[in-house]
């Protein structure tokens, strides 16, 4: 093809400066966006939502509620047993509801989590509390 005969390019300047425009109009709105008062006051950013992260935050709280970590509001270990027992069935359901709907990751995370916990609250429930004051001779 010769250069008369090629077709001429012709560039819509129009799209590029709409285009500018939107994005220009998207910073100012999320400038002007208040940040709600969680995110001001927190150390440290959300992680994204995860399936991993919705058992870790359930089994957290299991952790919590037998006793094995302080609260983090009280920083007081306190054992919750019916609490813990909550936790740990819902870990069960989600396990049940979600079977076949898993990666392999998922399936033997969910799956030792739940079975661990379920060990740890037997101990915890046939022994609350092993030794409460180390020093004392009559424990």
């Amino acid at each position: 093809m010769s250069e008369e005969e090629s077709p001429k390019l012709i560039i819509d300047e129009d799209w590029k400066t709409q285009a500018q425009s939107e994005k220009e109009n998207l910073r100012q709105q999320q400038e002007q966006e208040p940040s709600s008062p969680a995110d001001e006051n927190s150390e440290m950013p959300i992680p994204p939502a995860s399936f991993e992260f919705l058992i870790t935050s359930l089994a957290t709280q299991a952790v919590v509620a037998l006793g094995q970590t302080p609260d983090p509001e009280t920083n007081e270990s306190v054992v919750h047993l019916e609490l813990a027992k909550h936790h740990i069935d819902t870990l069960g359901i989600l396990e049940d509801k979600t079977k076949g709907n898993r990666t392999a990751e998922e399936d033997s995370l969910l799956s030792t989590v739940t079975q661990q916990l379920r060990m740890l609250y037997v101990s915890v429930k046939s022994n609350p509390n092993p030794n409460p004051n180390p020093t004392d001779p009559s424990s």
